[in-house]
């Protein structure tokens, strides 16, 4: 495996438990995460650079890490976080097809 894609797994995750250390400690709510992960989702999505010159799978390897921390966020309680593995597959699971599998 690329060492980049470690190095990312590894962010991707501290990013998740910091979020959730934010909302145990009532700095910010699991509801105000997800309005700005999806914010960022949206905002990543619509460049016209990722609409026009990306492929499908490309898009989503783009939207991948806001995805997966969307899900962490909702999934997140006082046991923890899912592993990266486990959200990595949910996130596969639950995304929509993309407009040119429709």
């Amino acid at each position: 495996m690329n060492t980049a894609n470690l190095q990312l797994e590894g962010l991707l995750m501290a990013i998740a438990g910091l979020n959730q250390m934010l909302v145990t400690k009532g700095v910010v709510t699991v509801e105000e995460i997800d309005k700005c992960l999806a914010r960022s989702e949206q905002t990543v999505l619509g460049d016209d650079r990722v609409v026009e010159d990306l492929s499908p799978a490309n898009r989503d390897a783009i939207a991948f890490p806001v995805r997966l921390l969307r899900l962490a966020n909702s999934m997140s309680d006082s046991a923890g976080t899912p592993s990266f593995g486990e959200l990595a597959r949910m996130v596969g699971e639950t995304k929509g097809p993309d407009n040119d599998q429709l």
